[in-house]
């Protein structure tokens, strides 16, 4: 089968894998269809190409979705379970009518390339359901007061009355600054796309009784 090394530079250049999120047995079938690396025209199959060959100790163990199974087909030497073993004239029989993602265009079957669309649509629509993961940060924030004589505790409990959507109120603690003065230090976590730490700040200096300044000492990514 040949493969359309235009077509997969193509694909590869959006995508970290030929199929899903993580290297699978579609990657070593492309990868042994190919047989060798790529001519440098092709700088996103030849990337592709290097990546997968770190993985050749593992091609028999590496796992592959309904997706790659009906669209590349079983790999060569690849490890199977035993009743995988008693169906291979069934599978052998299914290879005949196997559809190639990144074939070449000579001898276009329609039914061939409505079957092909379908199992594309199937598989995007999957994908755009999968729920992104929640990117959220671990905050160290500083809250300073006018002087000695400012009621910390009531600054603090004016700090936390503020709810925002994303922000959850951690621990904190006094820290000295000197002249008898003490900055409110208090932990937080946020959900990177849900909050500002700029309209935070602006909010909780919005208490200009109790605070002076506020300040991002620290953050780190969850």
């Amino acid at each position: 089968m040949a493969i359309d090394l235009k077509q997969l530079d193509q694909h590869l250049a959006k995508n970290s894998y030929v199929d899903a999120y993580n290297v699978s047995q579609a990657d070593v079938f492309v990868y042994n269809q190919l047989g060798s690396a790529p001519s440098s025209e092709y700088q996103n199959v030849t990337r592709w190409y290097n990546h997968i060959s770190s993985f050749k100790n593992e091609f028999a163990t590496l796992g592959g979705g309904a997706f790659a199974a009906s669209l590349y087909g079983s790999v060569e030497g690849s490890t199977a379970p035993a009743a995988a073993a008693a169906a291979a004239p069934a599978a052998e029989k299914a290879d005949d009518d196997e559809i190639d993602l990144f074939g070449s265009d000579e001898e276009e079957d329609p039914e061939a390339e409505r079957i092909k669309a379908e199992r594309v649509a199937a598989y995007n629509e999957k994908k755009s359901k999968k729920p992104k993961a929640v990117q959220k940060s671990v905050v160290t924030f500083d809250v300073k007061p006018w002087d000695n004589e400012t009621d910390m505790k009531q600054l603090e409990e004016n700090m936390r009355a503020l709810e925002i959507d994303g922000l959850t109120w951690g621990l904190s603690k006094l820290v000295p600054v000197g002249y008898g003065v003490n900055k409110l230090q208090v932990t937080l976590v946020v959900e990177d796309d849900k909050v500002s730490l700029e309209e935070l700040q602006e909010q909780v200096e919005a208490d200009e009784d109790h605070v002076q300044s506020t300040d991002i000492a620290a953050m780190q990514k969850l």
